[in-house]
């Protein structure tokens, strides 16, 4: 065949190839999306999750189906998504942990955080700092003072290995010279379960699934983890306030996709969730929550995600965890 011959063969194959993924992603979506949740049924990422893939679903004319798959810090639902294919069937939905950190925590993934590709954020999420309703320190000062005097015998919980939690835990305990001791759970719901019933002293926790049981006596509130009072805890002083600096930390839930999924269906995803964000009723749920909502461009969000990998993953080798 002639040179010039099979390079046109060649080209139309390619153009024909192009054409085919150009209709794909312009039908994209015609069935429904799976939305894998890192964490068990009932926590934070879980219910913001529910709440914006319910708005997402008249834009995209399908139905997101969510599906909880709990598991060492989130990284066994980022596998699972991590080897869908690229065709924007299959969502992670996540907290920080499975995108950012858990590299710095794990010897060995079988996933590559930096490949998943940012969709979408979902929503931000004031942290706090919650003890049990019997807990013997009253504020963040006697916390601390109790603390040194008691080395290793306060225990704390988060939602794993690698998350915003623990991150947070230890960097508190690096900057106020403390020692306490990490009792790991697997999502919010059944780490919060053991903190009411007094098998646990404190937790770093995100405050839509602390307010309520503040304000109900169940557990209390010592201080906020973001520069700012919020203006549904007023009279909660920010760990800046009483001398803790540099201690701050939110909680953020995060839409990430399979490698190698085409740019268009990223943006029709994300113009999906963002269009979401906008929406009277989850504006008015967030609110409740204590939840403000997110949004950005997928370039945007993976700028962020990235400063967010680099910043806790300088507080987990000053703190000197090992990965396990």
């Amino acid at each position: 065949m002639p040179q010039r011959s099979a390079m046109m063969v060649s080209l139309g194959v390619i153009a024909i190839f192009g054409a085919a993924a150009a209709v794909r992603a312009t039908d994209f979506p015609d069935r429904p999306i799976r939305v894998i949740v890192s964490v068990p049924a009932g926590g934070g990422v879980d219910t913001v999750t529910r709440i914006v893939t319910d708005k997402m679903r008249p834009a995209l004319g399908q139905p997101l189906i969510v599906e909880n798959k709990a598991g060492v810090g989130g990284s066994i639902a980022a596998e699972t998504v991590f080897n869908a294919e690229p065709d924007g069937y299959t969502l992670l939905a996540s907290q920080p942990a499975p995108i950012t950190t858990n590299k710095f925590l794990y010897k060995s993934l079988n996933y590559d955080p930096a490949q998943l590709v940012p969709v979408a954020i979902m929503s931000h999420i004031p942290n706090v700092v919650l003890v049990r309703k019997d807990f013997p320190a009253q504020t963040i000062q006697e916390l601390i003072a109790y603390a040194k005097a008691n080395p290793g015998k306060i225990n704390y919980a988060s939602q794993g290995i690698g998350t915003t939690s623990h991150a947070t835990a230890e960097l508190f305990q690096t900057i106020t010279h403390t020692k306490l001791t990490h009792v790991p759970y697997k999502g919010t719901a059944p780490a919060i379960n053991d903190l009411l019933v007094g098998n646990i002293d404190l937790m770093f926790n995100e405050l839509a699934t602390s307010i309520e049981l503040h304000k109900s006596g169940r557990a209390r509130i010592l201080a906020v983890t973001v520069k700012d009072r919020l203006p549904s805890l007023p009279d909660i002083p920010t760990l800046e306030e009483v001398g803790v600096r540099g201690c701050i930390s939110d909680t953020w839930h995060a839409l990430t996709a399979p490698p190698k999924t085409p740019p268009e269906i990223v943006a029709r995803l994300n113009a999906a969730a963002n269009g979401a964000m906008h929406d009277p009723v989850l504006l008015e749920r967030f609110k409740e929550l204590s939840v403000s909502p997110g949004g950005g461009t997928p370039e945007e969000i993976g700028a962020f995600i990235k400063e967010e990998t680099r910043r806790w993953g300088e507080v987990i080798r000053e703190a000197r965890i090992e990965p396990e």
